[in-house]
């Protein structure tokens, strides 16, 4: 395989990457939620809580600013299916913002594990139907930038 053929699988590989990666992160949210790592559980629901929103936002906006663009500069006929991404992360910022009010407010452990499941349910169809439909396309594609560019801090 030629560099440049490695470098449009990385794509790929490198979304699927991001989306484990945020799953992880999720998943270590709601356990800071019951207090898992230490007798308080404020203290590392800040930490790992506000560091899922943050990553799972700084991912949605790469995309958004980065990688959907040339998608479709490639790919016209994906505007539908990007338009539904973006519609996604849209959804997934308003949720993200009712957790965070809810953690300033200190609401319940019950009361924040709906908002994470709220998120996650979302966030599972929108990765599972994103890499339906981007996967095979990102293979082809001579994308540019790096990957943190296109797809946050987490690639």
């Amino acid at each position: 395989m030629s560099s440049e053929t490695d470098r449009l699988v990385a794509f790929s590989s490198q979304l699927r990457a991001v989306h484990q990666q945020l799953r992880k992160a999720l998943d270590l949210a709601r356990r800071s939620i019951d207090g898992e790592f230490d007798d308080s559980p404020g203290h590392d629901l800040l930490l790992f809580c506000r560091g899922f929103c943050t990553a799972l936002s700084g991912h949605h906006r790469s995309e958004d600013g980065g990688l959907f663009p040339q998608v479709v500069a490639a790919h016209p006929e994906l505007q539908p299916v990007i338009a539904k991404l973006m519609t996604d992360h849209n959804m997934l910022e308003h949720l993200i913002g009712r957790l965070a009010a809810a953690m300033d407010e200190n609401a319940d452990p019950d009361d924040l594990h709906d908002h994470l499941d709220g998120i996650g349910a979302v966030m599972e169809t929108h990765f599972r139907y994103e890499e339906n439909q981007l996967l095979t396309v990102l293979d082809t594609l001579a994308l540019e930038g790096a990957p943190t560019a296109l797809l946050g801090d987490l690639a």
